[in-house]
């Protein structure tokens, strides 16, 4: 996860991460990317149903039918430990998590033990009756997903009229007082609708952008075609970069972050390094603090079974099941070998990510993307967009 906004613009400085110690149990959600103990952030996708059709979905969720395998009661007993260890956020995810009726009363059970609760949830659920009780149990954000303007978002979701009930989810919880923020996956088919999703954060006065890399997982392993090429995504960033500096400079402000590729953060600092050296230099040790790829280390996944993964897009590894051993055991068990390796992933990288000269801010990408593009966990990440040039040992 790298803050376009607060590098690019310096709405962040090394110091504000600092004053705060950089632990993950006293920072403000916006530094904890710059914590140094890397307590894991964790997603749980706590169903696999969903009320829409996704092309991209990385879980295949399923339709809203059935039951779910963790109960009310494992559940809590699951956050028990996670916030007996410390774990600083409790991100619900699906399928779509709102089809669980005990979803607000999980959130309430996490903030209860400590945790900050989050959604990230396609918006079409969120009535003004449900964003009141999100509200009352003390939801710190709810991500709602669009992948374009309406014609586009449609498309991806394969259910007409979606686009329309996430613009009234965001309503909802903006009449509520819930902070919310928009998601958006960028490739070939919506690339294009980025200018319009920024229009939509200054009209709609949406306060956050998360823009998340294609990842190739689940059924979103079909759209690898679909993947920006390399030349592609610079242009993106710049965009991405010049639309988040527009807006900040007419006084409206948002927060503007990128996700799942951090070639992203190199990127921003070589790009600063020639507009704002000083300013370059405290964004190079933000993004020390912020060490890249997390993965396995500052971020884990619960699966609706119960299986730990890596994170959320990497189900082909599994490291245990918290119906059968806590959380916390699963995560420090030094007798797992991957996820032991994964807690350094830059003495194992291959390829150009192992002599590349941003290794430690960038922590070597994304290992999903490197195993499904090649077949093996520790090659070089195919999405990799800096140039031999540009990586190269000084």
């Amino acid at each position: 996860m790298i803050g376009i906004s607060k590098l690019y613009c310096g709405q962040v400085e090394s110091s504000d991460a600092l004053r705060y110690g950089r632990r993950s149990g006293s920072l403000p959600s916006h530094l904890l990317q710059f914590s140094a103990d890397k307590k894991p952030v964790i997603v749980w996708n706590m169903t696999r149903r969903c009320n829409l059709k996704c092309v991209h979905c990385y879980a295949h969720a399923t339709d809203t039918g059935g039951g779910d395998a963790i109960s009310t009661e494992q559940a809590k007993l699951i956050i028990d430990d996670l916030a007996a260890y410390g774990s600083p956020v409790m991100l619900f995810s699906g399928g779509e998590p709102l089809v669980r009726q005990d979803l607000p009363e999980l959130a309430r059970y996490a903030t209860e033990k400590g945790m900050r609760a989050v959604i990230s949830t396609n918006g079409t659920l969120i009535t003004k009756e449900k964003a009141q009780e999100l509200k009352r149990v003390g939801l710190s954000y709810v991500g709602i997903s669009l992948d374009g303007l309406e014609r586009v978002h449609d498309d991806f979701r394969r259910v007409p009229g979606s686009f329309g009930k996430a613009l009234e989810g965001i309503a909802n919880c903006q009449a509520e007082g819930l902070k919310v923020g928009l998601r958006f996956t960028i490739n070939k088919r919506n690339v294009e609708e980025i200018p319009g999703i920024f229009r939509l954060l200054r009209d709609l006065e949406v306060p956050r952008a998360c823009f998340y890399h294609l990842v190739y997982s689940g059924r979103g392993s079909a759209l690898i075609a679909e993947d920006l090429d390399h030349e592609q995504t610079r242009r993106t960033l710049d965009l991405i970069m010049d639309e988040t500096r527009a807006l900040f400079d007419a006084g409206h402000p948002k927060e503007i972050l990128t996700v799942d590729n951090h070639a992203d953060g190199p990127y921003v600092w070589m790009r600063l390094a020639r507009e704002d050296p000083a300013r370059a230099e405290d964004v190079l040790q933000l993004l020390q603090f912020n060490e890249g790829n997390s993965s396995g280390r500052g971020i884990g996944c619960i699966s609706w079974d119960g299986k730990v993964h890596a994170d959320q897009f990497w189900r082909e590894h599994v490291f245990g099941n918290v119906l059968e051993r806590p959380f916390s055991a699963i995560w420090d068990d030094p007798d797992i070998p991957l996820l032991h390796m994964l807690k350094d992933k830059k003495a194992h990288v291959k390829g150009r990510c192992a002599t590349c000269r941003h290794l430690n801010i960038c922590g070597g990408n994304f290992r999903a993307r490197a195993e499904a593009f090649y077949g093996d966990v520790w090659a070089e990440d195919p999405a990799c967009y800096l140039t031999d040039d540009e990586i190269r040992p000084s």
